[in-house]
């Protein structure tokens, strides 16, 4: 009698997906995007770049104190940098230097500096400097101009499950890994970049 193949479960199935899209993705951002995303520190993991000689700048060298400051985005100089858990941070005056010196986590971006609508689902990806969102004194970075927009639509809400994804499934642990377990594993409550421009248009309708 020949041997019976045991065809693997569902879940098995997903599980290889989730480690085959996990290399994947190391394999296409490179060992330096790992590197620089995910600190020894306690800010793991962070939006951050590699830019020589650093081995990750947040925010690919923003000055994080400008948005409380100045209220707009700016760009940091390597010239004036500090580092904090590892992760160095670049500013656009001495005062923006000493000011983040004295307090760091005060102008910290939250989220590790992701894009906030990513981690209302669970995935700690994107991020552009120039678009971003300021609630109650903290700074939330955005992947763009519709995923702010989408943010947008329920503040309060959107906010509770950043909030809860981040501190139950993301904060400490490899983005990489995160954000290839939830591109297969959606959360329930999860939608498409077209449901959510429909979501916004038509939010948009309701009131011009």
């Amino acid at each position: 009698m020949s041997p019976t193949l045991q065809t693997p479960s569902s879940s098995i199935r997903r599980w290889l997906v989730v480690f085959t899209l996990a290399l994947a993705a190391l394999g296409l951002a490179g060992c330096g995007a790992m590197q620089a995303q995910n600190p020894s520190g306690s800010l793991k993991p962070v939006n951050a770049v590699a830019m020589a000689p650093d081995a990750r700048v947040m925010l690919a060298g923003a000055d994080v104190v400008a948005y409380f400051t100045e209220g707009r985005h700016r760009q940091g100089s390597p010239g004036l940098r500090s580092e904090y858990e590892g992760v160095v941070f670049h500013f656009a005056s001495a005062e923006h230097k000493a000011m983040f010196d004295a307090e760091p986590t005060r102008y910290l971006p939250q989220f590790g500096g992701y894009c906030t609508n990513g981690i209302v689902y669970g995935i700690p990806w994107g991020g552009d400097a120039d678009t971003w969102l300021m609630i109650e004194g903290k700074l939330y970075i955005f992947g763009g101009q519709a995923s702010k927009d989408a943010f947008e639509l329920d503040v309060p809400g959107n906010l509770a499950l950043a909030e809860t994804y981040w501190r139950e499934e993301i904060q400490g642990r490899n983005s990489f890994m995160r954000r290839a377990h939830r591109l297969v594993f959606k959360v329930p409550h999860y939608q498409t970049g077209e449901q959510l421009a429909k979501a916004v248009a038509e939010a948009r309708a309701r009131n011009p």
